[in-house]
């Protein structure tokens, strides 16, 4: 995403005594050990830059007891507060919850592992001061990673910014601060099927990067494997875009092209030079790999119509279980009416 220019920041908004300036949204998953962490970080770093602030966690359906140290935290600052899902909804749910319940002039997303440093929030409240509205984090270097993970990033981006709707920033993640404005318009956006890196960039508002060296995680270990980067990334892909539809279908159109020449080529040869063409192992290479790319086209068209069909039930997108804190902050807290129902 390419620096547009700002705007100054809505005076009407900051006047709203009952809201505080900035709301930290983190979601977590197993993360006991770093909340505790994280909190006395933020205090620290939040002292004095902002006139009040509030840490809205959402806990996605942890099983180590993040729930009752969250409580714990909670009932020691009424600044912190929570929502736990009935069980796990993944990351970008979390999300969406968090966006939901945070009340904010400003919403900043982070991690709780803080690899996401607290620090760097005073850099995105400069930007957010001096009129941009969506600011993103990016990855100094990607040197904590393997060098097939990097390398895969590198071709996600570059394949998103060749085929999706939308230019995504390289290194640019969830670690960002979203003005209100932002906050209400990602709210608006109806999909289940939620790739948040695209969301930010697909609303658009006055944007800028800030570089971040990520840190060390804490405690614990990384949540993502493979096997989820990959579906993330066909997913993010998927939902911006239609080439994969668009392949499948050129796919067809060049092994028809091949198949009608080769069709001809074996003809004219049996007929001038009378050449037989062995015919069992053809045929059965020819079925094997006629009947692959059927299943694949099959399969890219089947992802699409499983988005629409979940679109298309309006299950809830998300289930809260208990909320945390909320019950000590007026009734209007989350985006100026009641808060929101424990399913969305």
């Amino acid at each position: 995403m390419s620096e547009t220019s700002p705007i100054p920041p809505s005076e009407a908004s900051r006047a709203r005594a009952s809201r505080p300036e900035l709301s930290i949204v983190v979601p977590v998953y197993d993360e006991a050990d770093n909340l505790p962490i994280l909190v006395e970080r933020l205090k620290t770093v939040l002292a004095g830059a902002v006139s009040s602030w509030e840490l809205v966690c959402v806990d996605d359906g942890s099983r180590d007891g993040t729930l009752s140290v969250l409580k714990l935290l909670s009932a020691s600052d009424p600044r912190i507060s929570g929502v736990s899902f009935s069980r796990n909804f993944g990351k970008e749910i979390a999300i969406a919850a968090g966006l939901d319940h945070a009340s904010g002039d400003a919403v900043v997303i982070m991690d709780a592992d803080l690899q996401h440093p607290p620090e760097t929030i005073l850099v995105f409240l400069e930007k957010w001061r001096a009129g941009f509205l969506n600011i993103y984090g990016q990855r100094a270097s990607r040197a904590g990673e393997s060098a097939l993970k990097r390398n895969l990033a590198r071709a996600f981006y570059k394949l998103f910014a060749r085929f999706g709707e939308t230019e995504l920033p390289e290194g640019a993640g969830d670690f960002r601060l979203l003005d209100r404005k932002v906050v209400d318009a990602l709210r608006a956006l109806p999909e289940r099927a939620r790739f948040s890196k695209g969301l930010y960039a697909w609303v658009g508002f006055p944007s800028t990067g800030v570089t971040f060296e990520v840190a060390e995680r804490q405690h614990g270990e990384t949540k993502f494997r493979f096997g989820k980067l990959f579906s993330f990334a066909f997913d993010g892909l998927s939902s911006f875009s239609t080439v994969p539809l668009k392949i499948a279908t050129w796919a067809g159109v060049v092994i028809a092209v091949i198949s009608t020449l080769s069709a001809a080529f074996f003809l004219l040869r049996t007929v001038f030079f009378g050449t037989d063409l062995p015919g069992f192992p053809s045929l059965i290479v020819s079925i094997m790999f006629f009947s692959g790319i059927q299943l694949i086209s099959l399969g890219m068209i089947g992802e699409y119509v499983g988005r629409i069909f979940a679109e298309v039930k309006r299950r809830p997108l998300y289930l809260i279980g208990e909320r945390v804190g909320f019950d000590a902050r007026t009734v209007d807290h989350p985006r100026g009416d009641a808060l929101p129902p424990l399913i969305r």
